[in-house]
């Protein structure tokens, strides 16, 4: 009897070793598991990462393109208030008389939807951009049609009664009057993102109102900022073109939405604004034409 218990025994201390055996097995086997499983997650997040970060440079490069469908003229005037001495038109004019101190939205809208087949207030601006504020394109490159509505172009006829350097201006005509140069809006991006350009002698100038007061120039074309209206002052960078006594001149305007503008994003969307811009002539001495 003694024999069989010592037989009982030896065989559960076997099944024992093998159990502790197989129990420090598979002890090694998760330890050797956990950092497999830690290195796949680490690299499953770096790739989620990276894919997260491709998703946001590629939805900065193409918001541009998407942001401006429903962004729309809420009132656009072009002023000259400060210089008798300076009118312009929609149209060329034999006497200076024949021109206006003031051009209306409405004017300007009924000019376009004329030469162009499309209305100011119900077509909206799209993204483009340019290299020379004569061919603008959309993000794939694509040649935009000047009647498509995306930019507005029109034709603006200048004649003044003296020699003059005709400046755009952010300075009001009076204390009392606000009507220099701005473009607003409720979205504070927007403003940043427009661009004006004139054109005339083989020359452009583009006003950013986001460039302060700035300038550059690259060949034949100039981009420039203005200051604030209680700071501003004729200079060079705001220069633009010039007129000779009773000569009319045609300077081409281009108004758009820089799509390549770092606040061209789709916050800008439904967005509503206005432009006003002013005009005032140089005599040649750094002073605004006399009022008389």
């Amino acid at each position: 009897m003694k024999q069989t218990q010592r037989k009982n025994d030896i065989r559960e201390s076997g099944q024992s070793s093998k159990k502790s055996f197989s129990g420090n097995r598979d002890e090694r086997m998760d330890t050797g598991k956990s950092p497999d499983r830690s290195l796949r997650s680490r690299v499953y997040t770096s790739l989620l990462l990276a894919l997260l970060a491709l998703v946001a440079v590629t939805a900065a490069t193409v918001a541009w393109f998407s942001i401006a469908d429903r962004a729309r003229v809420r009132t656009m005037s072009l002023e000259i208030v400060a210089d008798v001495d300076l009118r312009m038109d929609l149209d060329p004019h034999q006497t200076i008389d024949q021109y206006v101190k003031t051009l209306s939205f409405e004017s300007i809208a009924k000019r376009i939807q004329s030469e162009k087949g499309f209305s100011m207030e119900e077509t909206p601006l799209q993204p483009v951009t340019t290299d020379d504020a004569v061919t603008f394109t959309y993000e794939n490159g694509s040649v935009v049609d000047d009647k498509s509505g995306a930019y507005l172009e029109v034709t603006l006829h200048f004649m003044a009664e003296k020699d003059m350097v005709v400046h755009l201006t952010s300075a009001n005509s009076s204390e009392s009057s606000t009507d220099g140069t701005v473009v607003l809006s409720e979205t504070a991006g927007l403003p940043e993102a427009m661009r004006i350009s004139f054109a005339a002698d083989n020359q452009t100038w583009i006003y950013d109102p986001g460039m302060g007061n700035e300038s550059s120039t690259q060949g034949s074309m100039k981009t420039f900022g203005l200051p604030g209206a209680d700071r501003m002052t004729l200079a060079d960078d705001n220069a633009m073109f010039s007129l000779k006594q009773g000569e009319d001149k045609a300077v081409i305007m281009h108004i758009w939405l820089e799509g390549t503008a770092p606040t061209c994003t789709d916050e800008l969307r439904a967005s509503q604004y206005a432009i006003r811009l002013r005009f005032t002539g140089d005599s040649g001495e750094g002073q605004e034409a006399a009022e008389t």
